[in-house]
């Protein structure tokens, strides 16, 4: 049958799921009558009502865990347009395309207060029965690539029932390979972001300790506003709240800041944090020439017409750029700590006269796996920075959660909450870095309830006492004497019995510039592994060799026992002061070393691995000096028999050389 109007394809997909045996308003829903929650969740795509440029999806069906949506259109050609960069969401490709418009619904879903973390968006088009053409997309995020297309889904059936549903599902998620993926290309997106940014607030005058504030202050007022029953108070900001009004009350700054404070208020963030945070948030409305209207930058005149004041134009690319895209960064992602170290490396040189550096996501995440951080753990972090080792570990524990009991379950929900409020505890010195944190938990759904801006050293005892932590993540001020090594014998002090803690650290800590703190460790403490990390791990912010140790609390060291020592320098990628690149399967890498770490030489590796080459066990002695896997690397000096074959060889190919020389010196003659 040929085709000649959209509706034919509308009756063409009835026809599917009448023979799935799929109810009319039942099972699945028409563009005019589509469920009320979902009229709600696809009411704006930027998180506010505000925009509704594109009506309603052909269908949809909710009678699965998540939501799908499906956009047709007449004509194979109008299945999908897009650049070398992905698909295009300009208005008019969104209304001409059906996988434009599909996805552009899903991740308006996402982005919504609706509660919604996953949806399948299908885009539908063709000319005749014959030629229908279906791509299926699983969307896990608002960003505008927060897809992952499933190339060998091309028929509606798997939403015939439950059970092809569920596995289609099982297939149809992330995995971790390409979590981590994400997570890299996530990271170097927002490093991408944050030197455009520094550059517009530079040219703004925004001076450089301000800058992160300004976009954390940001964020924060672009939230909407809910009650305790996450019931919508009152919408976040937009770019279009910021109208460039002189008068005191109205200001741009003035409107964000005001914004800031209401949430937090609502929220019930404790007074003191609330009045140490505007304190900071506060730099945002102090200049008022910063809200006068000026001509506008070229990073923002893509999005605004007309003049606008600095701290629009600042919102706008933040607005835009970033906060559009939170949902879609992987869960591990340290926001605030990825601007502030972009912020550091542009504007305040490589961060060593601080002692502040910050540790990579994925570093992060392989840390808390290596501890086996799970529902039931209680993390802390004793020298939280911006809350990353806190952030990972939070995600590793909810997913545990969703596998446990289900996503969006009453019991996951209740263990969830469980989670953010008491299982999470940070203590921050730096009031900036302090304020980091709490803001970027609070963006990761607010497990900012037991940061502390305190000192962690002369922090009450029943903080931690009553906390009862079995585990502990750290990435020391390696300013701190003796590298920052007293941060975790501290932190062990404090922590259960058999719990386990991760440090990761300049490793000359470990062979002799902690001697007093390592020995006195080790009375009370095991060393369980190090692990040598790749020497330019912090580039550009720091080129320090640098190593992991894990640790066992409140069990003294048994010097008959081995340590395991790890040589992960080669973790599969290269680092230059501009990028990341993948040289040699990282993601494979850094899911291997958790393997390594349990299974030695005997561990089920993906990638290539010498095991024998980078895995050592042995023992330490009391000095304190000797905890680096170059130590314990023993270089066999005996030569094998290959060895001498390979000498004999290169001896003959050298005769033969010299023979074949003489032989042309005396033709030559």
């Amino acid at each position: 049958m040929k085709f000649s109007l959209e509706e034919h394809i509308n009756d063409w997909v009835k026809k599917q799921f009448e023979k799935m045996n799929l109810k009319n308003q039942t099972d699945y829903f028409t563009e005019s009558a589509i469920p009320d929650f979902l009229k709600e969740a696809l009411k704006g795509r930027a998180k506010t009502e505000s925009k509704t440029n594109f009506g309603k999806p052909d269908f949809s069906l909710t009678k699965y865990k998540i939501p799908v949506v499906i956009e047709n259109k007449l004509y194979g050609k109008k299945l999908i347009t897009e650049t070398k960069d992905g698909i295009k969401y300009d208005n008019k490709s969104v209304a001409e395309y059906a996988v434009n418009g599909a996805l552009y619904y899903a991740t308006g879903m996402i982005a919504s207060p609706q509660n919604i973390d996953e949806v399948i968006a299908i885009g539908i088009a063709g000319d005749d029965t014959d030629s229908i053409k279906i791509n299926v997309y699983y969307v896990y995020g608002s960003g505008e690539r927060s897809y992952k297309y499933l190339e060998n889904v091309h028929t509606l059936d798997f939403l015939e029932n439950e059970t092809t549903f569920s596995e289609f599902y099982k297939n149809a998620v992330l995995t971790e390979e390409e979590k981590h993926r994400i997570l890299i290309n996530s990271k170097e997106l927002l490093s991408a972001y944050s030197k455009k940014l520094n550059k517009l607030m530079h040219n703004h005058s925004i001076t450089a300790p301000q800058r992160v504030l300004y976009v954390s202050g940001m964020l924060l007022s672009m939230q909407n506003i809910l009650d305790k029953n996450g019931k919508k108070i009152k919408d976040g900001l937009i770019p279009e709240d910021l109208k460039g009004l002189q008068t005191a009350t109205f200001r741009d700054g003035v409107v964000v800041v005001n914004q800031i404070e209401e949430f937090l208020r609502v929220r019930e963030i404790p007074d003191d944090k609330q009045k140490l945070m505007l304190a900071f948030f506060g730099e945002i409305s102090k200049d008022a020439q910063r809200d006068e209207k000026i001509a506008l930058d070229k990073e923002v005149g893509k999005f605004i017409n007309g003049d606008a004041s600095a701290n629009k134009q600042i919102f706008t690319f933040i607005y835009e750029n970033i906060f559009l895209s939170i949902d879609a960064m992987a869960g591990h992602l340290d926001i605030m700590g990825e601007m502030y170290s972009g912020f550091l490396k542009y504007a305040l040189g490589d961060g060593k006269e601080l002692g502040i550096v910050l540790t990579p996501p994925y570093i992060t995440e392989m840390m808390a796996k290596l501890l086996n951080v799970n529902q039931n753990s209680k993390v802390m972090d004793l020298a939280t920075g911006s809350a990353g080792f806190l952030i990972s570990a939070m995600e590793l524990m909810i997913s545990d959660v969703e596998n446990s009991f289900g996503k969006k379950t009453t019991q996951a929900e209740q263990k969830i909450e469980q989670i953010k409020k008491t299982q999470l505890l940070g203590v921050e010195h730096d009031a900036t870095m302090y304020t980091l944190a709490a803001t970027n938990m609070i963006l990761r759904g607010d497990g900012s309830a037991n940061i502390q801006k305190a000192n962690t050293f002369n922090t009450p005892a029943k903080l931690y006492t009553d906390f009862q932590a079995n585990k502990l993540l750290l990435n020391p001020p390696f300013s701190f004497d003796e590298n920052g090594m007293p941060f975790i014998a501290f932190g062990l002090d404090k922590m259960e019995r058999g719990g386990l803690g991760a440090i990761i650290i300049q490793d000359s800590a470990g062979s002799g510039k902690a001697v007093k703190t390592n020995q006195s460790m080790l009375k009370k403490h095991s060393l369980l592994a190090s692990i040598k990390m790749p020497v330019d791990l912090f580039q550009p912010m720091a080129g320090v060799q640098t190593s992991i140790y894990i640790f066992e609390a409140h069990k003294p060291h048994d010097y008959e026992k081995c340590v395991k020592f790890i040589d992960f320098r080669n973790d599969g990628y290269k680092r230059t002061s501009r990028s990341l690149q993948e040289i040699d399967e990282p993601e494979k890498r850094y899911n291997d070393i958790v393997k390594i770490y349990k299974g030695g030489t005997n561990a089920k590796v993906e990638a290539q691995w010498n095991l024998s080459e980078i895995y050592v066990e042995d023992f330490i002695t009391d000095s304190g000096a000797d905890w680096n896997f170059d130590q314990h690397k023993k270089i066999d000096t005996k030569p094998s028999f290959d060895d001498f074959r390979k000498t004999v060889a290169d001896y003959l190919a050298w005769e033969v050389d010299q023979l074949l020389k003489k032989e042309e010196n005396c033709l030559g003659k």
